[in-house]
């Protein structure tokens, strides 16, 4: 249990800030200054070239830099708080991106502190381009204020992503999951966005025809991302619940906060659920403990490291 809340921390670290990136070591902040760095050259700027220069963080592999271009920016909600992005990346990267939870490291140059972001877009080795979803920060304005046109640097895709596959099919703990719970927080909603529209968990009539449900929290409407998709995403099988723990008068939706609903609404199948979980700490932490005393099996509660 504590290793599966250590995986919810670094993740809803990373998405709180920058859509979440997780390791087994939790990790306070989204933006991390590395321990030693070995620059024997310059970083490749012009093309898609792959650098053999490493960036030494004191865990994980060592990122593997490419240059990528920024194809689209724009905000991401009402609030402006927050940026959706989309890089092109070279075609090599994009076939390494085969399930959504996965991540990429992001610099503008040797000078940057790299980025962890997760991959907002779902798998397609065909397509090129990686959507990410960054709140903005102090320190991130060189990636949330870019001009199509810019310059970046990418790693090589990183992180083993939701184990949907593994998890949720066939009879690893019970018959093949039934219903899916998904849980985010703030831009922790990007890898979950990945997960739904990649059809990996699959919802709706085709596939395992499984029930979903997404809880989305936020502090106000005007923080809500994505909104344009939820039609789409209810028309994909998932039944979404904004949930706002700052609403303003006008709101009739769900308030407080995420694992506040999800003990009002209970737990269908329990011992045939599954959940994805992408927040902050004390999210993680209360709906883990929620579907776990329900009856779900810890295992299929997923976090993408």
């Amino acid at each position: 249990m504590l290793s599966l809340i250590s995986s919810a921390l670094w993740l809803s670290a990373i998405a709180s800030v920058n859509a979440f990136v997780p390791v087994h070591k939790p990790v306070p902040t989204t933006v991390f200054a590395p321990t030693q760095s070995i620059l024997p050259q310059p970083l490749q700027t012009n093309g898609f070239k792959r650098e053999n220069c490493v960036l030494f963080m004191g865990w994980g592999p060592d990122p593997i830099w490419s240059a990528g271009s920024v194809t689209a920016s724009e905000a991401a909600n009402e609030s402006g708080s927050t940026v959706r992005i989309t890089v092109q990346v070279p075609p090599e990267t994009a076939a390494e991106y085969k399930t959504p939870g996965q991540y990429v490291q992001m610099i503008l140059n040797e000078e940057t502190k790299p980025l962890f972001l997760a991959i907002a877009s779902a798998p397609d080795a065909e397509n090129a381009y990686f959507e990410f979803l960054i709140k903005k920060t102090d320190n991130n304005g060189w990636i949330t204020d870019a001009a199509v046109g810019s310059q970046v640097q990418i790693s090589q895709v990183l992180g083993n992503g939701f184990p949907m596959e593994e998890n949720l099919e066939g009879f690893k703990f019970d018959f093949p999951t039934q219903n899916v719970l998904l849980f985010a927080a703030g831009s922790g909603i990007a890898p979950l966005k990945a997960a739904m529209e990649s059809g990996q968990l699959n919802v709706g009539g085709g596939g395992g025809g499984r029930t979903a449900r997404l809880y989305y929290g936020v502090q106000t409407s005007e923080d809500l991302c994505y909104v344009e998709d939820f039609a789409k995403w209810e028309q994909m099988g998932f039944q979404v619940v904004p949930v706002l723990s700052q609403p303003g008068p006008e709101w009739g939706g769900r308030t407080g906060y995420v694992q506040n609903c999800l003990e009002e609404d209970g737990v269908p199948i329990p011992r045939n659920s599954g959940a994805l979980l992408c927040g902050m700490k004390g999210m993680a932490e209360s709906v883990t403990a929620i579907l776990t005393k329900a009856g779900v099996f810890e295992g299929r509660v997923l976090t993408n490291f």
